[in-house]
C-alpha cells in the first residue's frame, strides 16, 4: 500500500531577488543566531571575530573574509553547538582621527578648552578649525556611531548569523576599562614599563610607530660624497643620502675586517662645516660593499644608527623635533653659528642648506648620485619616518627577552593554523623582533594611559611617583587621581596626566577578553574562552594574532584560541591587493544589489584558505544561477509531494542516489571541521548538479507516476531526502535560498535545523554516475540529430565490462524511460554508448 503525500505550498515563481529584505528581519525577530549561554564551555564554539576598522565604508575585502568565517559559524551551530559570534567596531586610533579631520575640517588642540556650545562648520572651509580633545573626541564618537549603523547594514544584508546583541567598540566603556585594567596589571607584573629611548616617528601624525607598523616603500633619494679630516689631515670620504644630518654626527663606522680603515679605529676625524670632532668605531654590520666602505653615524639617521650608538655606547646629538623641523638649539658641541642655517627647517629644506653649506666649504666631493631605496614609513603615512628621543611605554614581548621568545614560538607551533603554512609568518617574526612592544600613542582618540604623575616642588613630573586611579575606566585629563582635587593640576607639588593613549593593536590585542567580559563576567569568560577560532587576513599576523598571543600569555598563561582561519587578500583585476588606502577598494553595496548575497558569498567562499583571490563578478554569477537552480530544483521536488513518515527508496538508482549523498555529506562534513569551507561547497555543488542534470531528469517520469505508484513513491522519497540534506549542505553558504525553500515544507529555521547525518545506504554509488554518463550520450545523440529531448531513441546500445552490464540491468527501466529507448541492446567489451536516432 503506497504512503501518501503531504503536498507543501510551493509558489507559483521563484527568484532570488527580495530575499534578504524578507529573512533578515525573521532571523533577528526570531533570535535565531542569539548566543545560548546556558551552555557549558564544551558545547560551545566562540569566535573572535576581527573587528573591523570604522573609518568610512566596508570594501569587498572585508565581504570576502567575514563570509569565510560565517559559513564556519552556521556549520558549527548546526552541529549542535551554541556558537558565540559577536561583532565589534574598531572605531579608535588615527584613521577615525584622519576620518574626522577630513570630515569636519578640524584639528586637535589639546591646550584649549571644552567648549559645550561647540557645533561642526556644515561643510570644512579652507582653514582647518582648532577644538579642544574632548570636543575632537565627541566629533570621533559621533561619526563612528554613524559609520557604524551603515556597517551593520550591510552585514546584515550579507546574512551574516552574527548575535547583534553582543557589539562592542574599541573605544567603548567597557573595552576601556578592561585594556586599562590589563595595562595595570601588565605594570605591576613589571612587564609594561616606560624608557627614554630613540623612537620612529612619524611627522605628520606626530605620533611614535611600532615596529609591526613599518611599512617599506621605494623612493629616489641620492648618495652625497662628504669629506671629513683625518687625523694626519687627510680626506676621509663617506658617502650618506642624509647629509642633513651632518650636525648630529656622533662617529664614523666600517667594518673591523676592512683593512682600509684599521689605521682609523681609535683615532678621531673632524666633521666638515661644524668641526666636530667624532671617533671612527669598527662594528660588523657595516657593510664595506655599500657607499664608500664606511658610514656616519647619526642620532638618528635610522634603525641602523639606533643600534650602533647603543651597543657602541656613543654620544647623543638629536637635531629633528617631533615636528620633524630642525630644533632651535644645536647639539651640544656643535657650534650655534654653524647650526643656526638649519633652525625650524623641515628636513628636505634642511637637506637643500646643508649641501650649499658643504659646497662652499669645498667638502663636497662630486655631485650627489642619484639612487632608489627603500624607505621606512608608518602604515598609514605619507612621509619617512623620523627617529626622535622620547618617553614611551612598552610592553614585554620577547624581543628582548630570548626566554619569552621561545615561548611564544611554542604557542605559534600549539596553535591549529589554516593553512598550515601561515605558522611561518608568524614564527619568522617572533624570530626576527627588534625589541620590545611599543604601546604608547601621541594621538588624542583612543584608550588612554591610566596614570598621573607627581609634579616636584619646581612643576616637573617625577615619573617614579605614578598615581593610580582606584576606578575605572579613567580619563587622566580631565579626572583626577585619588587624593587630589581639580586646582593640583600642573601645578607644583600636584599632578599632571600621561598625555598618550595606548596603540589600537593594545586594545585589539584583548579581543577575547573584551567580548568574553573578563573581570566584568566571570561566568561568560569561562563559557567562551580559550576561544575556538581567529579568523583573520594573513598581513596582521604579525600584529593582532601575535600581540593577542603575547597578551593571553601574560595575562592567562594559554594560547586565546584552539584554531587560527587566515584569509587570503582581495586583488583588483590587476592582481594588486585593494584596499581603502591604495584607492582601489570595490565596495561591495553594488555587488550585493546586482547578484545578491548567495552569489557574493559564493564567491567568497569559492577559494580556499589563504589564498588571495581576484573580485571575479562571472563566478559571482555562477553563484547566482545557483542559488536560483536550488530555488527551482526544489520547487519541482516539491511540487511532486513530500512522502509521509514511512516511506523509503526501494528502486536501485534511488538507493544509489542517497549512497553518493552519505559520501559527499562525510566529506563535506570532515571538510568543514577542518575549516576548508572551499572544499565544502566543491563537493556539495558538484553532487547537487549530478542531482539536478542526471538524476532528476533519470527519474522524472517515474516520479510522476510512469512506473506505477511504488516506484513513484521510491523516487520521491529519495528526492526529498536528498534535498532535505542538500539544502542543510547548502545552508552555510546560500542562507537565504535555503531558508526560502525550507519554509514552504519545514518548520522552524534551516539554520537550526540538525546538519545531515552521513546516513548508511545499501545502495550502489557507481550506479549513478553510469546512468549519468549513458543518458549523457543520449542527449548528445539526439543534440546532434537535431530532435527534441523527447524524441524516441530507436536503438541504445550498450557496451561495457560484464561487471558494468549487470550493474546497468539494475538502471535499465530508468535509462528507457527517461530516454524514450524502443530498443536496447547490451554487449561485453570496452565501456561505449551509441544511440540511433
Amino acid at each position: 500500500m503506497s504512503t501518501p503525500y503531504e503536498h507543501p505550498r510551493v509558489p507559483d515563481k521563484v527568484g532570488v531577488d527580495g530575499l534578504e529584505a524578507k529573512w533578515v528581519p525573521v532571523w533577528e525577530s526570531t533570535g535565531a543566531y542569539r548566543f545560548d549561554r546556558t551552555k557549558t564551555r564544551d558545547e560551545v564554539y566562540s569566535i573572535d571575530t576581527p573587528p573591523p576598522t570604522v573609518s568610512g565604508s566596508l570594501h569587498i575585502g572585508h565581504v570576502f573574509s567575514f563570509t569565510q568565517t560565517d559559513v564556519l559559524a552556521r556549520f558549527k551551530r548546526m552541529r549542535g553547538l551554541a556558537v558565540f559570534y559577536p561583532m565589534g567596531w574598531d572605531d579608535n586610533g588615527l584613521p577615525t582621527e584622519r576620518r574626522v579631520q577630513n570630515h569636519f575640517g578640524v584639528r586637535c588642540e589639546p591646550s584649549l578648552p571644552y567648549d559645550p556650545e561647540f557645533r561642526p562648520p556644515e561643510k570644512p572651509g579652507k582653514d582647518v578649525v582648532a577644538i579642544s580633545r574632548r570636543n575632537f573626541v565627541e566629533l570621533c564618537e559621533s561619526l563612528t556611531v554613524t559609520d557604524e549603523q551603515i556597517f551593520e547594514q550591510l552585514w546584515r544584508q550579507l546574512g551574516l548569523s552574527v548575535d547583534w546583541t553582543m557589539t562592542y567598540q574599541t573605544i567603548g566603556h567597557d573595552s576601556r576599562l578592561i585594556s586599562q585594567r590589563a595595562f595595570l596589571r601588565n605594570l605591576e607584573r613589571g612587564e609594561a614599563y616606560q624608557a627614554e629611548a630613540p623612537t620612529l616617528w612619524d611627522v605628520s601624525f606626530r605620533t611614535a610607530v611600532a615596529q609591526a607598523e613599518l611599512e617599506d616603500r621605494e623612493r629616489p633619494g641620492a648618495f652625497h660624497d662628504l669629506a671629513f679630516t683625518g687625523p694626519d689631515g687627510a680626506d676621509v670620504v663617506i658617502a650618506t643620502t642624509r647629509p642633513e644630518l651632518l650636525p648630529a654626527c656622533v662617529a664614523l663606522v666600517a667594518h673591523p675586517d676592512d683593512e682600509r680603515f684599521k689605521p682609523l679605529f681609535g683615532k678621531t676625524v673632524r666633521t666638515p662645516v661644524f668641526g666636530v670632532e667624532v671617533p671612527v668605531v669598527a662594528h660588523h654590520l657595516a657593510d664595506p660593499e655599500k657607499g664608500r666602505g664606511i658610514a656616519m653615524v647619526c642620532t638618528f639617521g635610522d634603525t641602523t644608527d639606533v643600534t650602533w650608538w647603543r651597543e657602541l655606547r656613543l654620544a647623543t646629538r638629536v637635531v629633528l623635533g617631533r615636528d620633524g623641523r630642525f630644533l632651535p638649539d644645536a647639539p651640544s658641541g656643535v657650534p650655534a653659528e654653524a647650526y643656526a642655517p638649519l633652525v625650524g627647517k623641515t628636513v628636505h629644506t634642511g637637506r637643500e642648506i646643508m649641501v650649499r653649506l658643504l659646497r662652499e666649504a669645498g667638502a663636497l666631493r662630486g655631485e650627489p648620485r642619484p639612487i632608489t631605496h627603500s624607505v621606512k614609513f608608518y602604515e598609514k603615512g605619507d612621509k619617512p619616518l623620523e627617529i626622535v628621543a622620547s618617553r614611551q611605554w612598552y610592553l614585554r614581548n620577547g624581543g628582548n627577552d630570548p626566554a619569552f621568545r621561545e615561548k611564544m614560538l611554542a604557542r605559534g607551533e600549539e596553535l591549529n593554523w589554516v593553512p598550515k603554512h601561515m605558522r611561518v609568518r608568524y614564527s619568522s617574526w617572533v624570530e626576527n623582533l627588534a625589541g620590545d612592544w611599543l604601546i604608547s600613542r601621541q594621538r588624542f582618540f583612543g584608550v588612554p594611559i591610566p596614570l598621573w604623575y607627581r609634579l616636584d616642588a619646581h612643576g616637573e613630573p617625577d615619573y617614579d611617583a605614578r598615581l593610580l586611579p582606584d576606578t575605572l575606566p579613567v580619563d587622566p585629563s580631565s579626572d583626577v587621581p585619588p587624593g587630589f582635587t581639580p586646582e593640583q593640576r600642573g601645578v607644583p607639588g600636584g599632578f599632571v596626566a600621561d598625555p598618550d593613549v595606548m596603540d589600537t593593536w593594545a586594545t585589539s590585542s584583548l579581543t577575547p577578553q573584551i567580548v568574553g567580559r573578563w573581570s566584568l563576567d566571570d561566568d561568560l569568560f569561562s563559557r567562551v574562552f580559550p576561544m575556538d577560532l581567529r579568523p583573520q587576513a594573513h598581513e596582521i599576523i604579525r600584529t593582532w594574532l601575535f600581540a593577542t598571543a603575547v597578551r593571553a600569555e601574560l595575562e592567562h598563561g594559554v594560547l586565546p584560541w584552539r584554531a587560527a582561519s587566515i584569509a587570503g587578500w582581495v586583488l583588483d583585476p590587476d592582481r594588486k591587493k585593494m584596499s581603502k588606502s591604495k584607492g582601489n577598494a570595490t565596495t561591495p553595496v553594488d555587488l550585493l544589489e546586482r547578484f545578491g548575497s548567495d552569489a557574493v558569498r559564493y564567491w567568497a567562499t569559492s577559494a580556499r584558505p589563504g589564498v588571495d583571490t581576484a573580485v571575479d563578478e562571472g563566478q559571482m554569477k555562477v553563484g547566482r544561477r545557483l542559488a536560483t537552480k536550488l530555488l527551482n530544483a526544489s520547487r519541482f521536488v516539491l511540487g511532486l509531494g513530500v512522502p509521509m513518515p514511512g516511506a523509503v527508496a526501494t528502486e536501485p538508482l534511488d538507493r544509489a542516489l542517497l549512497a553518493s549523498l552519505a559520501v559527499v555529506t562525510e566529506q563535506a562534513t570532515a571538510a568543514l571541521e577542518a575549516l576548508d569551507y572551499a572544499r565544502a561547497l566543491q563537493v556539495t555543488e558538484t553532487f547537487f548538479w549530478t542531482f539536478c542534470d542526471d538524476y532528476v531528469e533519470l527519474v522524472k517520469g517515474r516520479a510522476y507516476g510512469d512506473r506505477g505508484p511504488d516506484a513513484a513513491q521510491s523516487a520521491r522519497a529519495a528526492l526529498v531526502t536528498a534535498l532535505s540534506a542538500l539544502l542543510r549542505l547548502f545552508a552555510p553558504f546560500l542562507p537565504f535560498a535555503t531558508e526560502e525553500v525550507w519554509s514552504w515544507w519545514q518548520a522552524g529555521s534551516v539554520h537550526r535545523a540538525e546538519w545531515p547525518p552521513v546516513a548508511a545506504s545499501d545502495g550502489d554509488p557507481e550506479l549513478l554516475p553510469l546512468a549519468g554518463a549513458v543518458i549523457a550520450a543520449v542527449r548528445r545523440a539526439k543534440t546532434d540529430a537535431k530532435v527534441s529531448m523527447r524524441s524516441a531513441v530507436e536503438t541504445l546500445t550498450v557496451t561495457g565490462p560484464a561487471e558494468v552490464l549487470a550493474r546497468f540491468t539494475a538502471i535499465e527501466p530508468d535509462i528507457r524511460t527517461a530516454g524514450a529507448i524502443s530498443s536496447l541492446e547490451t554487449r561485453e567489451g570496452d565501456f561505449a554508448v551509441e544511440a540511433k536516432v
